[in-house]
């Protein structure tokens, strides 16, 4: 499949959208998905089957959809609601102690920081990295990672659009003694997730971004699923169950909650399948092509590096959110980000020249 056919299923009147690392518009065929597996379960499976194990397999579908993505086995999946539920339910089970501590980046988005501020009130420790131009000191790094309980990384950089290595992150935590934690929302759909290469303790994610799904369907992969009792708990967690016991559920399903809507996993499956029918590789290709075109345009005001790490593109206006709002009303759609004067394009494969021509025409 060539990204202009999915391209051609996304019909936003001639909107040149730039956003995909805040949200991606699905294509017809994924809300097809979503509005069929939606009828399915609510007339089907209620009147010829038990909607609950209806349920049951369509979830056991997706975890294998989303293991298939990240190459890893699906009783390392859990299914969450989005990125900032997966950390949630990280953040519930560890076992804290007064003085624990967690290090993270002033990179991270706020679904990486406020499960951590919420238990300073509790004795936590935050101790926060700089990373100047959105790259990580890796020996500041083995530095905080002495003695703490958690590391927090990004993938992806939200604000700058570079590349943690992870794997090298990984090892120096790991080192230290520390878990590690990694919000990789920014790259489904637009970059690889080797997670057993990795070796992260957790990685959140989901699918309405880049794979262009819908909201509501996150993913979680757990390393160790069997060495943690989550607190943040549900009857989906839970093997047997009595008034005196718990026997939870084997592999990463013990970090599911409790009843969800079928129809954003089975979007989130459709968008897989598209994202492996047009391949990886294709959509890097032709993503790069595009973003160095707008970085040409953008000149001296890039922000992110010159040489593409991925698809987002930030830099340098005046007034951030004036900038926005006469981007808006000239039909093209991008955002700022926390910080003042910055301004992100998110260019995807599903983009156009013309799209990008006329975010330059306005710089």
């Amino acid at each position: 499949m060539d990204p202009a056919d999915v391209a051609a299923d996304i019909d936003l009147d001639d909107i040149a959208y730039l956003n995909w690392g805040a949200s991606g518009p699905s294509p017809d065929r994924v809300l097809a998905a979503a509005r069929d597996e939606q009828r399915r379960h609510e007339r089907h499976a209620h009147s010829t089957a038990d909607p609950y194990e209806y349920a049951a397999e369509q979830f056991a579908a997706t975890r294998e959809s989303v293991a298939g993505l990240l190459d890893t086995a699906s009783e390392r999946i859990a299914l969450t609601d989005s990125t900032a539920d997966g950390i949630s339910r990280v953040a519930n089970a560890i076992d804290w102690a007064d003085g624990d501590t967690v290090v993270r980046t002033d990179m991270d988005h706020p679904a990486g920081t406020l499960p951590w501020g919420r238990r300073q009130d509790d004795g936590l420790v935050v101790h926060e990295l700089d990373c100047p131009g959105g790259h990580l000191d890796f020996d500041a790094l083995r530095d905080a990672a002495q003695g703490s309980k958690l590391v927090v990384l990004n993938a992806i950089s939200w604000l700058h659009g570079t590349h943690l290595d992870i794997s090298r992150a990984v090892d120096i935590a790991h080192d230290a003694g520390a878990l590690v934690l990694v919000d990789a929302v920014q790259s489904p759909g637009q970059a690889p997730l080797p997670v057993e290469t990795w070796g992260a303790d957790f990685v959140a994610a989901a699918g309405h971004k880049w794979l262009a799904g819908v909201w509501g369907a996150g993913f979680l992969y757990v390393r160790d699923p069997e060495r943690w009792r989550p607190r943040h708990f549900g009857y989906y967690a839970a093997f047997d169950y009595d008034d005196a016991r718990v026997d939870y559920m084997p592999g990463a399903q013990r970090f599911e909650v409790g009843t969800n809507s079928l129809a954003p996993y089975a979007a989130l499956r459709e968008a897989i399948d598209i994202h492996h029918e047009v391949g990886l590789d294709v959509i890097r290709e032709r993503q790069r092509g595009l973003v160095e075109r707008l970085q040409d345009a953008v000149g001296e005001r890039r922000i992110s590096p010159r040489e593409p790490e991925s698809g987002l593109v930030t830099f340098a206006v005046d007034d951030d959110e004036a900038f926005v709002e006469r981007a808006r009303e000239a039909g093209v759609v991008v955002r700022s980000v926390p910080r003042d004067g910055w301004v992100r394009a998110s260019v995807h494969a599903f983009n156009t020249e013309d799209d990008v021509e006329r975010l330059g025409e306005l710089l």
